[in-house]
């Protein structure tokens, strides 16, 4: 008989082994995963020997990771710029890529093809092969050169050392292949970013849909003018002569004669303007694909005449706002030929974005520049009769233009798609059940409603008679990627705007600075001119009267040099006043930002210096709370709320992360807004909370009785402006006592406006494991809606912040060396990497120097790596 004990011992034995192999199994996964994390880490230091390259070349890396790249010619810069961002972000090129070409099903399988099938379409990759052609030889070398060293990379690494990414990816796609880099990949991004920053669609939605409810007054209301006294133009003034744009300072601009776009109203059926609210939806899926969306992007970016400053030379600063993404979407570098030559004139340093050579936002030797979003009007739907294989255009039915593409599916069949296009564009009904009911809804002439019939080949609908198709600056070739070298080496104002000259899409507010004392702006970019039709619905395709004539000479567009006020400052605010002949859109942001940066400016005491300049890049200051709070201080709020109310009292307006009065007047705002509107506005139309509606409430304030205020749903009770403000600061105060706890001296806006980064593609996979890998957060962050700090949220889907200022760049022209930047998350794309996360926290309020001369950048230097070509 086995004695208990004797039992007890073997089972305690056994637990024992039991355990030590769990634990060795542990072991070895987690090293394995160290292992496989570590693999694709990138080689900083040491001597690589690298086929392609003409010379040595060597890569200085700072604390941060950041690289600076000295070549001896601009093969060899270029080559070893697409060598080192391969190192860091080759799977967000890679990503990136697939993304513009509309090939993601290839990556992640059949869930893409919607996307994909957009974006085949809309043919980005095939404009960016088109360009190609079109641009300066040395430009093209330039692409070649960097296409180059990304593949040069891709001979020497596979899998799992390339990216972490991959070994994921091979779990549900192994038989996936890298394909070598080619320069059109590159150009393809450029048509990315041109869609995220296209203009005014959000608005001319809005409108469309607002308008099958209201009468066109009270849709007026919702969307005031611009009022360039509160908040003044870019460009003070200005007149064409003999069709060349002639700045003046100190008034307004002379009156001209106005070139319209037109105004007739082409859509007159609801229904057809609730379809294209959906169609908008779809569209702006695209965006969301790319890592952002739309919504609140913007940007600030302003210089400073040495008049104004310390040192007697300009500063240049600029911070662009778009979703985040992690990596960030920007990345670092310093590109410096040695020595500077007319054969390799580059000597720069900035943001360029991973997969495109050059530098997009920096400075060289001579000049800085920085960008903001101009947001003309670039894109229009037109509504096309088609039948069959052909479309009518004034009276004649010509053929559609036919494109045949195969998009192969990871672990499915291939699928084949035709793309059809008209005179105006793409089809894309052809890709969209939404855009398929903008045209049956859609008619203009009584014809029947329902002609356009729902089918998965619109080739083979015998009846259908509407399409709809897409007119976009960015689907003709151009020249931008010219615009990006000729910027790197342009050495004063001359040379700036014969770059910008070059700059087709997207249209962008170009602030310049440079090491004389000058300072300027540019608007650049192709703008439409439309004649019979304002781009506000879309436009009739077949009668010929609905076009464009044409796009808005470089010439003639508004620019400023040296302006008598010593400073210029671009907050997507209105370019200049309405003399302008010139239509570029109606859609401004309505310049709460550019007004408080021009404020801070003039009211400086003290001559200007970089660190001011980061406090102002940092600056909280609401004009929201400033406006509305004085009115909720003469109320009395609802029972239980007086100790949140009391928070206002003292309040400055600012919106720091601590801040318990910013947590309460943010959550006040939000119920102001969805008390007054939410009972009539539809889903689509809702306030986002940005400064549009600052603007809405700032003129309701003055009018207590406004229907805007009233809820129809109350019927004999008619609700007020103070009723409203009282409801609201009770609502406030009931949600964060549920989400903060009773205490509001103890609540904190940081608490609530949190930043999650999330990674580009896995990221967003929903298995929450992968999400640990590669998301990083939350940050607790300050600032807010149209603030300088601009963290932007959206009322009614919590305080989670949505849009960031994505890099942070301040350049002193009296001292290169003195300028500081600093980008979101860190120069590495490799998850666990030191530098995929390790400039976050010091965004959160600082800066890093942004090393200019040769000795600085040598002292600050940690890692060397030289490149050498193989013998």
């Amino acid at each position: 008989m086995v004695s208990p004990a004797r039992t007890a011992r073997t089972l305690g034995r056994l637990v024992y082994w039991l355990l030590c192999l769990l634990l060795a199994v542990v072991l070895v996964a987690t090293a394995a995963a160290v292992v496989t994390i570590r693999r694709s880490f990138p080689d900083q230091q040491g001597t690589s020997t690298v086929a392609g390259l003409h010379g040595g070349v060597r890569v200085l890396r700072d604390r941060y990771g950041v690289p600076q790249v000295y070549a001896a010619d601009a093969h060899d810069l270029f080559f070893a710029q697409g060598f080192v961002q391969a190192q860091d972000r080759f799977w967000e090129m890679d990503f990136r890529r697939h993304l513009a070409a509309g090939r993601l099903s290839e990556l992640f399988g059949a869930g893409q093809l919607e996307t994909d099938t957009y974006l085949r379409t809309m043919g980005w990759h095939e404009v960016a092969e088109r360009e190609l052609p079109l641009l300066a030889p040395s430009t093209r070398d330039h692409l070649s050169a960097y296409a180059a060293g990304v593949n040069a990379y891709l001979h020497t690494r596979h899998g799992s050392a390339l990216s972490l990414e991959y070994p994921l990816l091979s779990l549900q796609n192994p038989h996936y292949r890298i394909a070598p880099w080619t320069p059109a990949d590159s150009l393809s991004w450029l048509k990315v970013m041109a869609w995220q920053l296209r203009g005014n669609d959000d608005e001319e939605r809005l409108r469309a849909l607002l308008s099958t409810r209201f009468p066109p007054a009270r849709v007026a209301e919702l969307f005031p003018p611009y009022d360039d006294r509160a908040a003044p133009p870019i460009v003070s003034g200005g007149r064409l002569v003999r069709g060349r744009f002639v700045p003046t300072d100190g008034g307004p601009p002379a009156r001209g004669d106005r070139i319209p776009p037109g105004t007739r109203d082409a859509l007159r059926h609801a229904g057809a303007r609730a379809s294209l609210t959906r169609a908008n939806d779809a569209l702006d899926a695209i965006g969301a694909a790319a890592g952002q969306g739309d919504d609140g992007i913007g940007s600030n970016a302003w210089a400073v005449a040495g008049s104004r400053t310390a040192t007697g030379k300009p500063i240049l600063a600029n911070d662009p706002h778009l979703g985040p993404a992690m990596p960030s979407i920007w990345y670092q570098m310093g590109l410096h030929c040695a020595p500077v030559g007319a054969g390799c004139p580059f000597d720069v340093t900035g943001f360029t974005f991973s997969g495109l050579p050059g530098v997009i936002i920096g400075h060289n030797a001579r000049i800085a520049w920085g960008f903001t979003n101009l947001g003309p009007d670039v894109a229009d739907l037109y509504l096309e009769r088609v039948r069959g294989d052909r479309y009518l255009y004034r009276g004649r039915w010509l053929p559609l233009s036919v494109r045949r593409e195969t998009i192969r599916v990871a672990g499915g069949r291939s699928v084949r798609i035709e793309v059809r296009a008209t005179r105006h564009g793409p089809l894309l009904s052809d890709a969209s059940g939404d855009l398929r009911e903008v045209g049956r809804d859609a008619p203009v002439d009584g014809a029947t409603q329902n002609s356009f019939r729902h089918t998965r080949n619109p080739r083979r609908a015998a009846h259908a008679s509407y399409a709809v198709a897409m007119r976009w600056t960015a689907l003709t070739p151009g020249r931008t990627a010219d615009a990006i070298f000729a910027l790197d080496a342009a050495g004063d104002f001359a040379a700036f705007r014969g770059a910008a000259r070059l700059f087709a899409v997207p249209a962008q507010n170009l602030v310049y600075a440079d090491v004389d004392g000058h300072i300027g702006y540019q608007a650049p970019g192709r703008i439409p001119i439309r004649r019979g039709y304002d781009g506000d619905w879309p436009a009739v395709g077949w009668t010929g009267e609905d076009e464009w004539t044409g796009y808005v000479p470089f010439d003639a567009l508004p620019y400023s040099f040296d302006p008598k006020q010593g400073y210029v400052v671009t907050a997507n605010q209105e370019v200049i006043g309405g003399g302008y002949p010139y239509h570029l859109t109606d859609d401004w942001d309505y310049g709460y930002r550019s007004r408080r940066i021009a404020s801070m400016i003039t009211s400086s005491a003290r001559p200007i210096t970089v660190a001011q300049t980061h406090r102002m890049q940092l600056d909280t200051s609401n004009e929201a709370a400033r406006m509305l709070t004085p009115y909720l201080r003469r109320l009395r709020p609802p029972a239980g709320a007086e100790p949140a109310w009391r928070l206002l009292a003292r309040w400055d307006h600012s919106m720091p992360a601590d801040s318990a009065a910013a947590a309460y007047f943010n959550s006040v705002w939000a119920h102001v807004l969805m008390r007054t509107f939410d009972d009539e506005l539809p889903a689509g139309a809702r306030p986002d909370g940005g400064s549009r509606w600052f603007a809405v409430i700032g003129k309701l304030l003055t009018r207590p009785t406004s229907p805007w205020w009233d809820d129809p749903a109350t019927g004999h009770v008619r609700e007020t402006r103070d009723v409203v403000l009282t409801e609201a600061m009770g609502d406030a105060y009931d949600e964060l006592s549920r989400r903060l706890g009773a205490d509001p001296t103890r609540w904190r806006w940081g608490d609530l406006h949190t930043l999650t980064v999330q990674n580009q593609s896995f990221g967003t996979s929903g298995v929450a494991p992968i999400e640990w890998l590669f998301n990083r957060g939350p940050l607790r962050l300050g600032g807010g809606l149209s603030v300088v700090d601009a963290t932007g949220w959206y009322v009614g889907q919590g305080y989670e912040v949505r849009w960031v200022p994505s890099m942070r760049m301040i350049v002193d022209l009296g001292d290169l060396d003195r300028s500081r930047w600093v980008n979101l998350t860190g120069a590495s794309g490799h998850a666990f990497d030191p530098h995929y996360f390790d400039q976050a926290r010091i965004w959160e309020t600082g800066t890093t120097p942004m090393r200019w001369g040769r000795g600085n950048i040598d002292r600050g230097t940690i890692y060397t790596l030289v490149l050498r070509p193989a013998r």
